[in-house]
């Protein structure tokens, strides 16, 4: 009869993690605007008439004040 601790040993076993911490970092910095220090703020989701997102940074909501009006 196996314990607890050798049941869950033997489950732990069973799962590869494979993670892209690289990758991840990379996909959740792709909205936000480095401020400095370590901080981040969103980026404003409109896109201008050139095709480029707009680069401001957002206080509240998804949009800058130019774009929520």
């Amino acid at each position: 009869m196996q314990t607890r601790s050798q049941t869950r040993n033997q489950s732990q076993q069973q799962y590869s993690v494979d993670i892209d911490f690289d990758g991840a970092s990379e996909a959740w910095k792709a909205n936000k605007v480095a401020k400095g220090n370590g901080t981040y703020a969103y980026r404003c989701e409109a896109i201008k008439r050139d095709g480029c997102g707009c680069s401001q940074m957002v206080s509240g909501g998804s949009f800058c004040k130019r774009h929520s009006k």
